[in-house]
């Protein structure tokens, strides 16, 4: 066993503050960063005395191809050095960080992880739209959009079928094949969000149906990192946002009756 170590860390969804404590101590312990594209560079200050690596993607172009990213944590680690390996969202969830962990430990090296909040739930929740709710959604489904042979994943399918809130992650190049098959099962008027840029300042949102969400993305100019959020739980929303008006509104008349 080598005196390096490799630790995956969840970032979080984007918003600085929502890494964990865990994770900015992992940082601040760092010889080492390999850094993804969706993750804030301001993160990056917590580990002032670390290389700090780009391992990311940007419009379909990459900086380092996978086994790239093997052989430097392989190399810097066996070298004795801690390495941090730091993700968006959850490493565990579509973040690679487990095979990343798998391949490390076939060198002899230490592991280990640090859970971050994914950006399935907490994107969702920025927005006032939970991921459940009683009378709305029992449960919820994850899913990639696009598989490793960039096609629309098979779960897509059988989670239409379901009554549960469904939450598509890199799915907006395929939006359209999305929708008709919620529209095959007769859900046209489903409510839908799509959340771009999540948690951070540049966060935008369109609010439609699964008839309408194209046209909504279109008018609204919405493209990834985007999350597709699909069923009942969408109208918690725009609830919150009409008891808040009612209250400001009602509060409004009982100050000029003063």
């Amino acid at each position: 066993m080598y005196s390096g170590k490799l630790t995956v860390v969840g970032a979080g969804p984007g918003d600085v503050d929502l890494i964990t404590l865990k994770g900015v101590k992992a940082l601040q312990t760092a010889d080492v960063v390999l850094y993804d594209a969706l993750v804030s560079t301001e993160l990056l200050e917590y580990a002032p005395n670390a290389e700090k690596i780009f391992v990311g993607k940007r419009k379909g172009c990459y900086s380092y191809q996978q086994e790239q990213i093997n052989d430097l944590i392989v190399e810097r680690a066996t070298h004795g050095l801690q390495v941090v390996r730091l993700k968006g969202g959850d490493p565990f969830v579509f973040g690679r960080g487990a095979e990343e962990m798998e391949h490390a430990s076939r060198y002899g090296i230490e592991v280990a992880v640090v859970p971050g909040i994914s950006s399935s739930v907490s994107v969702p929740a920025s927005q006032n739209i939970p991921v459940t709710k009683r009378g709305a959604a029992e449960s919820f489904w994850v899913i990639t959009g696009t598989t490793k042979e960039h096609k629309l994943s098979k779960d897509v399918a059988l989670a239409a079928k379901s009554n549960a809130t469904v939450i598509i992650l890199m799915g907006m190049s395929k939006l359209g094949e999305i929708m008709e098959l919620f529209k095959e099962e007769g859900k046209r008027e489903i409510p839908v969000a799509i959340i771009q840029n999540g948690t951070t300042e540049n966060e935008k949102i369109g609010i439609g149906t699964v008839a309408s969400i194209e046209h909504k993305a279109k008018e609204q100019q919405l493209s990834n990192p985007a999350i597709i959020v699909i069923g009942e739980v969408v109208n918690h929303r725009q609830t919150v946002l009409d008891i808040q008006n009612e209250y400001q509104h009602q509060g409004k008349k009982l100050l000029e009756n003063i």
